[in-house]
């Protein structure tokens, strides 16, 4: 299991998660998912708004699993497990990934990257895997959705 091995490594560090952790984890998500549809925000912001509100799920899977990341390309181990935390399909973490080095161009190096397509797609995206980790925690981790509606 590659969560082992990132935790031997000192990539991950073991992590006992309680439900108001996750509540606020999604309540971040909720918040990012109905900030990134501003339309009077840049397409670079609505796109960042909605990716983090997808790593903020993807936090959540994670810590689920027991873990929490730390160190170097924190933001990719997080987006990397969620293959083996909620299931998700390699072409989704895939495509997150791209979006977290897209955001990584538009936070640090460029302004404009980012089209208003781009931006929908990642909203788009958070949502699904809002939806997918949302299931996978009622049915792998309810004792952690108590707070959550």
């Amino acid at each position: 299991m590659r969560l082992r091995d990132w935790e031997r490594s000192g990539w991950l560090v073991a992590h006992r998660p309680s439900a108001e952790e996750v509540q606020d984890l999604f309540a971040l998500v909720e918040r990012d998912l109905a900030d990134s549809a501003a339309e009077n925000l840049s397409a670079d912001w609505r796109m960042q708004i909605a990716y983090n509100a997808a790593l903020q799920a993807a936090t959540a899977a994670l810590a689920a699993s027991g873990y929490r990341a730390v160190r170097e390309q924190h933001h990719y181990r997080v987006i990397q497990s969620l293959g083996e935390t909620a299931g998700l399909d390699p072409a989704v973490v895939q495509a997150l990934d791209a979006f977290r080095k897209k955001r990584n161009l538009s936070s640090y190096e460029r302004v404009g990257i980012v089209s208003d397509a781009e931006a929908a797609e990642m909203r788009d995206l958070a949502a699904a895997i809002r939806r997918k980790v949302l299931a996978w925690l009622r049915k792998k981790h309810p004792h952690l959705l108590r707070f959550l509606r």
